[in-house]
């Protein structure tokens, strides 16, 4: 179904941070159920010698809840044009409630370093193990962050985007692209 082209994730760090700015997918699994969801918050950098991605998760989101129940991820990288269907669902909807694969129809390849899939149509992907986690302190962020991206906390009003966030750091253990095999 899928051919993979890997890379050294610094080779192309400035592609990766451009697209972050304007929305990359973390992509998580439990079980049978894999849940994607649109981030423009994120990182990706070198800590204790490993490249790692950084990734910062609202409290409220079902994407919390599987990645705490399985630290893995894939970070899924659009390289061209694709279907925005996938931003408006994946952006706008929570996996507790929807199925985002069947719903985008997105075509999903298993992981080979992890257990958690990437994504045919967001070909760029970076499989991660999560290799810390920190519940974010609200109080030590500047005043003008706080204000704006947290106006309600420290109330903790955990079903809106006003909520705080948990940082994932995930080793980058494989980095590739996805290409459709000819004849799939």
């Amino acid at each position: 179904m899928a051919e993979r082209e890997h890379f050294d994730v610094f080779d192309r760090s400035g592609e990766i941070a451009d697209a972050i700015r304007h929305c990359v997918f973390l992509t998580t699994r439990r079980g049978d159920k894999v849940n994607t969801m649109a981030i423009e918050w994120g990182a990706l950098g070198n800590l204790w010698a490993k490249p790692v991605f950084i990734a910062f998760v609202r409290r409220s989101r079902f994407t919390r809840e599987m990645l705490d129940a399985n630290p893995e991820f894939t970070i899924n990288i659009p390289t061209g044009p694709y279907d925005r269907k996938i931003f408006k669902i994946c952006g706008g909807r929570s996996g507790r409630d929807v199925d985002k694969v069947k719903e985008t129809g997105m075509t999903l390849v298993n992981g080979e370093k992890v257990s958690v899939p990437g994504i045919l149509e967001l070909p760029m992907t970076l499989e991660c193990k999560v290799v810390y986690r920190q519940e974010q302190d609200v109080s030590l962020i500047p005043e003008d962050v706080r204000k704006r991206y947290y106006p309600h906390m420290p109330e903790r009003d955990h079903d809106t985007d006003e909520d705080d966030h948990v940082v994932y750091i995930g080793e980058v253990v494989d980095a590739y692209v996805l290409r459709r095999r000819l004849g799939s």
